[in-house]
This record gives C-alpha cells, sequence and structure tokens, in this order.
C-alpha cells in the first residue's frame, strides 16, 4: 500500500488526504494572490506528499482511482478560480459556459501532468505542482474561447498603410515607422509577415493561432525570433539602429 493513500473508491479522498487552505501567494500565478486557493495536503510534511503522490498515481488500482478522484477535484476547484478571474475576456458568458471551460481545463490539466509525472522532481509540493498546470490550462481555455468567431487576419492586407502624420507625430517616430513598413513588407517571408502581424498586431494568442495555422507553439517563436531578427539587421542597415542595439530584444 502506497504510505498516505489507503484503497477506496472512485470519488473519495484517499486516507491521510486534507482539505485545507493555502494562503494568497502560493499559487502558480501571480496575478491570483488574491485569491484563497483550496490545497489537497497529505499531512503536514512536503517529502511524504511529493513520494505518495507519484506512487499512488503510478500504481493501477482502487488507490489509483482514488488518487486521481482527488487529484481532479484539486485541479477543477483552481480551474474555476483561474476562468472565474478571467471572466471579463468573456463578456455574456454564463456560469454554464464557464464552468464548462473549467471542468475541460480540468480535464487536459491532469492529461498534461500524467503525462509528465516522472519529470516531477519533488522540490515543492506535489499538489502546488499539480496546481501550476490547471492554472494555465484554464488560462488557455478563456482565451482560446475568447477567439471563437473572431477572424484571425492572414492575408496581405494593408495593414502598414500610412495614415499620414497626426499632430502628435514627430519626424522621427514617422520616419521609423516607414522604416519598420519596410522591413515588414520586404524584408520578411510572407509566413513570418503573417505571423509577426497576427501576434504582435491583431494580438492574437499564440495558442489559438496555431490551432489555426495547424503547427505549434515552438515553431511560431521560432518563426517570430526569425523574423524580428530580419527586422534588426533591417533597421541597423538604414540607421535607425545602432550595432549595439541590434542585439538587444
Amino acid at each position: 500500500m502506497t504510505p498516505g493513500f489507503a484503497s477506496r473508491g472512485p470519488g473519495s479522498l484517499p486516507a491521510g488526504v486534507v482539505l485545507t487552505d493555502v494562503p494568497p501567494g502560493r499559487g502558480a500565478d501571480a496575478g491570483s494572490t488574491s485569491d484563497v486557493v483550496t490545497e489537497l495536503v497529505v499531512g503536514s510534511r512536503v517529502g511524504d506528499e511529493a513520494e505518495a503522490w507519484p506512487e499512488a498515481l503510478a500504481t493501477p488500482g482502487p488507490e489509483r482511482d482514488a488518487a486521481l478522484s482527488a487529484l481532479h477535484e484539486l485541479m477543477l476547484r483552481a480551474a474555476r478560480s483561474q476562468v472565474h478571474r478571467m471572466a471579463a475576456r468573456l463578456p455574456g458568458a454564463g456560469a454554464v459556459v464557464l464552468d464548462e471551460l473549467a471542468h475541460a481545463a480540468a480535464d487536459g490539466a491532469l492529461a498534461a501532468l500524467l503525462g509528465k509525472l516522472d519529470t516531477f522532481e519533488g522540490r515543492s509540493r506535489f499538489t502546488t505542482w499539480a496546481y501550476k498546470f490547471a492554472i494555465l490550462e484554464a488560462a488557455t481555455e478563456v482565451r482560446r474561447r475568447a477567439w471563437v468567431g473572431r477572424d484571425v487576419r492572414l492575408d496581405d492586407a494593408d495593414l502598414w498603410a500610412d495614415p499620414g502624420p497626426g499632430p502628435a507625430e514627430l519626424a522621427e517616430a514617422r520616419d521609423l515607422a516607414g522604416a519598420v513598413r519596410v522591413a515588414l513588407n520586404e524584408v520578411l517571408t510572407t509566413h513570418q509577415r503573417r505571423v509577426a502581424v497576427a501576434l504582435l498586431v491583431e494580438e492574437v494568442p499564440i495558442d489559438v493561432l496555431a490551432e489555426r495555422l495547424g503547427t505549434t507553439r515552438g515553431a511560431l517563436y521560432k518563426t517570430l525570433h526569425d523574423a524580428r531578427g530580419r527586422i534588426r539587421a533591417h533597421l541597423t542597415a538604414t540607421g535607425h539602429l545602432l550595432p549595439s542595439q541590434a542585439g538587444t530584444r
């Protein structure tokens, strides 16, 4: 029997697992410091908990079922907290929609955690580590839902047409803006330009853009990194950036 867990049916908390409130600031998201997060804790010793959870989750049987149920409950509570904290991004979304997002986030977070179970090093409470998965997954679900039905501009529309100088514009700023327009239109590849415009101008969440383009976050980060490098090189060549500035971000 794995220490800290008793054989119980699914939906029951393992023996030794209690519910306790975590003080503000313990969560993974600095923006949630005003929230009181419910954390599942095995006893009071981090070392015991760090060993008990992974062992229970890795061993098939009733013990694992109970651990999965308890862990999903933790993730659902954390996901609900994060979804409601970001609810302003979803105007018109009712309680049912928000709860659906929280459940989807908890399911996704649990699957992601199980896929990385062997990477847990025990340097923090296992439940604190698990909480991070739920927070990140909930934030992703909210951002994705916020873009449902919204167009992601991927064509070469004339987004960079010069609207003419405004009363507060300075000549130096206009000159730099013109140099950036040239770099976007002439230095970048079509794909780099589309990605840069979507992420930097349209502020499309990278998860949404990756889904629309059928690619990965890593591939988009690489494309954006290469695009920025080309733009910096162009601005350096035209005298808009000093060589010492070209390597800064």
